[in-house]
């Protein structure tokens, strides 16, 4: 089993990377920092041209649904406020945010302005006919409105499903019973 980051890193060899040219902050998920490290991470985004810093070696505070509990949110959040928060809100805001774990990414949301991108992501944005990422106000802007879009266009989708179901069970509840 691999990271995205190892696979593409261990894999890829000497194969020619597409340019991103950009700025970032980096995090890791605390399990990623403390058993992997960030070397694999690392590499692939020097190999692609993104110029990194991770300024906040510790917890993001989140750490999978500890943030979520109500007894627990004001720790997390005071562990949060003490490194990768702040970072995130001093950073340039044509930087990316990049932070793989889900955990991360969701308390950089509820903690500050941004929204922080995966490595998956980053990938694509640097591929050849990616759209061009618009600025306005961060770089991954346009990445978060598409992604509320097909969040509610799911959410309808499922909406209209369960409609259906609760319509069809009424009428079959009918038909048994008349």
């Amino acid at each position: 089993m691999f990271l995205l980051s190892e696979f593409l890193d261990i894999h890829t060899g000497h194969l020619p990377w597409p340019q991103l040219n950009r700025k970032a902050l980096l995090h890791g998920h605390c399990h990623h920092k403390s058993i992997m490290k960030m070397t694999a991470e690392e590499s692939v985004l020097n190999r692609l041209g993104v110029e990194f810093e991770s300024p906040a070696p510790g917890c993001c505070g989140m750490a999978g649904s500890f943030g979520f509990e109500r007894e627990k949110y004001d720790v997390s959040m005071a562990i949060g406020a003490l490194e990768l928060l702040p970072a995130v809100r001093k950073a340039p805001a044509h930087w990316l945010i990049i932070a793989d774990g889900f955990s991360c990414r969701e308390q950089i949301a509820q903690g500050t302005n941004r929204r922080a991108l995966h490595l998956a992501e980053v990938l694509q944005m640097a591929l050849p006919g990616a759209p061009e990422t618009e600025l306005s106000p961060y770089p991954e802007s346009s990445r978060v409105r598409q992604q509320d879009a097909d969040i509610r266009a799911s959410m309808k989708r499922a909406s209209l499903g369960l409609g259906a179901m609760a319509a069809s069970a009424f009428l079959f509840w009918e038909l048994r019973n008349h």
